[in-house]
């Protein structure tokens, strides 16, 4: 099984991943590790990505994923997949992969943004992250997650959803 951990900047994507990763003694990938020096450049300029921008990090992820499933491997790995065309370039149908959305109030992704220090991505793309979000369709192997509770809660939550409790 390879988890994809997404959702929009601020979400908790890679303290979430790490957990569970940790937990599972499953492989992990830092998505935003997987992005073109130009695109980690342009964000921090305060510019949002398009899809032509993503589309090289975008397979980079894939390749990971499918890195993982071809050699038999669990793995975890971080990307904000915010539109159904990313996660399906993403997903490969009945192979184990399941996107865990994490998702809440834009207050409340703001001010984890606000307070995060050396990041790339400026709070003041967030808006452009919630412009392209297309939530999961009932269709997409993907389970929802609410970032209200704390990340060890959301961790145990998730991994009791999948079946993977320790």
């Amino acid at each position: 099984m390879v988890l994809v951990v997404m959702g929009v900047a601020g979400s908790g994507k890679t303290t979430v991943a790490g957990l569970l990763a940790a937990r599972l003694g499953w492989l992990f990938e830092e998505g935003d590790a997987l992005h073109p020096p130009p695109n980690i450049e342009k964000m921090r300029a305060g510019h949002p990505l398009t899809d032509d921008d993503r589309s090289r990090w975008l397979i980079r992820v894939a390749d990971w994923v499918d890195e993982r499933l071809d050699q038999g491997q669990s793995g975890i790995i971080t990307c904000s997949a915010l539109k159904r065309s990313y996660r399906d370039l993403i997903n490969r149908p009945g192979w184990g992969v399941v996107f865990v959305f994490l998702t809440g109030a834009n207050e409340t992704i703001r001010g984890r943004m606000a307070a995060r220090r050396d990041h790339f991505m400026p709070a003041s793309l967030l808006d452009s992250q919630f412009a392209d979000l297309e939530e999961p369709a009932p269709d997409e192997p993907a389970i929802r997650v609410d970032i209200s509770a704390a990340p060890e809660v959301i961790a145990e939550h998730i991994m009791d959803v999948l079946g993977l409790a320790t």
